[in-house]
């Protein structure tokens, strides 16, 4: 049996205004943008060979106050890079804001950032086994 996680649904604010940092500013790919009625859409971006996040419109008040908090302000994505300077200076050129300097750890090199939602995420090199 075979199986992926495929796709991971992040609550946003919008559309548009995901699309354009996720896509625009960080260098996803846009892989669907599909009408589903007048205020709903399926949007779905990557990185190249990663898994896809669904840009979900927040549709209601408890939707809207997960926005950003997700996990209860733990990490909550992590993108995977097999050069983490490169784009660590490609992110911070791109106005993303981290909340600290790399660190190296046992596992690779990290650093945690914001998206302009508030969710955090890790920029992460993994140390290569072998």
């Amino acid at each position: 049996m075979h199986r992926t996680l495929s796709i991971i649904a992040l609550v946003v604010p919008d559309y548009d205004q995901a699309i354009d940092f996720y896509v625009g500013r960080l260098g996803f790919r846009l892989i669907e943008d599909i009408r589903q009625g007048p205020d709903k859409r399926w949007v779905t971006v990557a990185p190249e060979g990663g898994a896809a996040l669904l840009l979900a419109k927040a549709a209601s008040p408890v939707q809207t106050s997960a926005i950003g908090n997700q996990t209860g302000g733990r990490v909550f994505l992590f993108l995977e890079t097999d050069d983490f300077a490169r784009d660590h200076a490609a992110m911070r050129a791109a106005g993303i804001i981290f909340e600290e300097e790399p660190r190296h750890e046992s596992y690779g090199i990290v650093a945690v950032w914001r998206d302009p939602f508030g969710n955090r995420w890790d920029l992460i090199e993994r140390h290569r086994q072998g």
